[in-house]
């Protein structure tokens, strides 16, 4: 993992361990300002089978909720699994958030191996994603499962 992915890791490790409230909500924060790629961060909640909108850090959304299956939120719900895409323009299922959006990660929170969140990043960069961002994101997600 590169050294600016390790920072805000060890930062994020330290904050899941604090007794500071609205972690989730800091997580975003920081992951919006530390990594320059992230201009958009969010948590989508499975709740009543649809994916509902938590903390997040950026500009409002009208997606509010998601139905499990629909767009790139919806399908890693689904299947369970990370989904980068590096150019959503390329994406018939695509659920735009903004026009600026030109790449979106979105990883699964699993807690014994059930589907419970998902950490949902957008991007105004044409394909900055790496498999550092996503071992990065998934190292993430499996620390924050405790907050759920």
């Amino acid at each position: 993992m590169n050294k600016e992915f390790q920072i805000v890791l060890e930062e994020i490790e330290s904050l899941i361990s604090s007794n500071t409230s609205e972690k989730l909500t800091l997580i975003c924060q920081i992951l919006k300002e530390k990594i320059y790629h992230y201009d958009w961060v969010g948590f989508y909640i499975l709740k009543d089978g649809q994916l509902i909108l938590g903390p997040y850090s950026g500009k409002p959304t009208e997606h509010t909720q998601i139905a499990i299956g629909k767009g790139v939120c919806g399908q890693v719900a689904k299947k369970k699994e990370t989904i980068v895409v590096q150019d959503v323009s390329q994406i018939d299922n695509y659920i735009s958030c903004s026009i600026d959006v030109q790449s979106e990660i979105v990883v699964p929170i699993l807690k014994n191996d059930k589907f419970i969140a998902e950490i949902d990043i957008d991007s105004h960069s044409p394909a900055p994603f790496t498999k550092q961002d996503v071992i990065f994101l998934e190292k993430i997600c499996g620390l924050v499962t405790e907050l759920f």
